[in-house]
């Protein structure tokens, strides 16, 4: 039995590493819907549920290494200090040595009409040919984290984001980040469709100003 979920929660991180790599690589039906001199944010209709998938796509003046470091998921990380869309990162099981179960707990947002949710998503981190370090995430159940009180529980359909190195500029880094999310709960949806887009645009000037303080 425990060998059987193992398999599950490893075979769901092979398949949202997948679904990722042919979000990055698919062009087709992206609209953009929100765009600043650092970010371009798009979005098209989810095959997962009702909503969007939504793809942020910027460069980072900073290498590799330094925006993996802010962005890698782990306990007491650096990335729970600067992402405010992340109040707390909780390790629920490590499954192999590239795939865990996580927990994350976001805080109230959209001036209080968007109540503190969490999330259970199985977790993997592939290092790919290219120099690439990619995170991908989706909802799974876990017997160690039912739904709390005091949180809404949402669901993460494949998600994550790719650093990407630039050839001949060490010091960028080209990021991807895809995010498709059920925030769960009675929300109107022009909320969740306003939501998305500006939370990304932060989420890009948030990093940015993150790598600057590494040193």
């Amino acid at each position: 039995m425990i060998i059987s979920a193992v398999m599950d929660y490893i075979n769901a991180a092979r398949s949202v590493e997948d679904h990722l790599l042919s979000y990055r690589k698919d062009e087709s039906g992206w609209k953009i819907c929100k765009k600043t001199n650092d970010v371009v944010v798009s979005w098209r209709p989810s095959c997962e549920f009702s909503g969007y998938v939504y793809k942020g796509e910027g460069l980072v003046n900073a290498s590799p290494e330094k925006v993996w470091d802010c962005l890698k998921p782990e306990i007491d990380g650096f990335r729970v200090k600067w992402d405010t869309n992340l109040k707390r990162f909780e390790l629920i099981e490590q499954v192999s040595a590239d795939v865990m179960i996580c927990r994350t707990v976001t805080p109230s947002a959209a001036m209080g009409i968007i109540s503190p949710r969490d999330f259970v998503d199985v977790v993997s981190i592939k290092h790919h040919e290219d120099g690439t370090v990619s995170s991908n995430a989706t909802n799974v159940n876990h017997p160690n984290c039912p739904p709390q009180s005091g949180y809404v529980r949402g669901f993460n359909h494949p998600c994550g984001c790719f650093c990407v190195p630039v050839p001949g500029e060490p010091g960028k880094t080209q990021l991807f980040s895809f995010f498709q999310t059920d925030l769960g709960g009675l929300l109107p949806r022009s909320v969740v469709d306003s939501f998305f887009p500006t939370s990304m645009v932060d989420f890009y000037n948030n990093l940015s100003k993150a790598t600057k303080s590494l040193k």
